[in-house]
């Protein structure tokens, strides 16, 4: 058998993940190497890992995430009004497969957008395809398109994406344009994907911020009747970051 031309068979084949699990068992002295049942199952554990990690850089890539962070990183107690208990609830994802909203609020720095990045990145490493978009950008984005004709593409690009971030709600004023897209993100969403929103504004607030009764009534139903609710506290973490480094 010429194990050479096997990995360069592996190799033509894009079977990277096998290829580097049939180069570490040949590496192996004969008498450590394993049975014919075992070595199949170690070279096609390793492709699919190898895919796997592949999927998930494609995902991450294209997610877009302002932060790089992980839930591990996120830090729980009372005084932040966030449980581990939530945080593995969250780790799960299974809101992402019961279309079920989250709305994560709080003062500026207390870890909205990072909590938000954290479960998009959990989300990208179980399969979700996740788009992160802050709300200045979408506003820009629906004016853009509307201008150039690439509106409905804007939206269905929207629409098929698992997990959708829209952080900073609440921080730019809605026009009418900008308002009948939300409301058509939303209602394109509803029951089938899962949105994230993350605003320094309550969510009793948010009936003002839209500003337009009628449309307000429609978002919000649509926003806030399947969703979960996080409200932050505690002191701006930024602050806190920076009182340590220079204490």
């Amino acid at each position: 058998m010429n194990k050479q031309a096997t990995l360069d068979q592996l190799q033509q084949m894009k079977l990277q993940g096998m290829m580097l699990a049939y180069q570490a068992i040949i590496s192996l002295p004969l008498h450590e190497q394993p049975s014919l049942d075992v070595a199949v199952a170690r070279l096609t554990e390793a492709e699919l890992m190898h895919r796997k990690g592949r999927k998930t850089e494609m995902y991450l890539k294209l997610s877009k995430l302002r932060y790089y962070a992980v839930l591990e990183q996120v830090h729980c107690s009372p005084a932040r009004n966030l449980t581990k208990d939530t945080l593995t609830t969250l780790a799960e994802c299974g809101f992402i497969d019961r279309a079920e909203n989250i709305l994560i609020t709080g003062a500026t720095g207390c870890g909205k957008s990072f909590l938000a990045c954290a479960i998009g990145r959990q989300a990208c490493s179980m399969g979700y395809k996740s788009t992160y978009i802050g709300m200045n950008r979408f506003l820009e984005k629906v004016a853009q398109t509307k201008l150039d004709g690439t509106y409905m593409k804007f939206l269905f690009q929207i629409e098929k994406t698992q997990l959708l971030i829209i952080d900073d709600w609440g921080l730019y004023p809605l026009d009418m344009n900008a308002r009948l897209a939300l409301l058509q993100v939303l209602e394109d969403r509803y029951a089938k994907r899962s949105t994230i929103i993350t605003s320094q504004l309550p969510v009793a607030s948010w009936y003002d911020y839209i500003n337009e009764p009628t449309l307000a009534d429609a978002i919000m139903d649509r926003l806030s009747g399947n969703a979960h609710r996080i409200e932050l506290k505690g002191e701006s973490l930024r602050k806190k970051n920076n009182f340590e480094k220079n204490d």
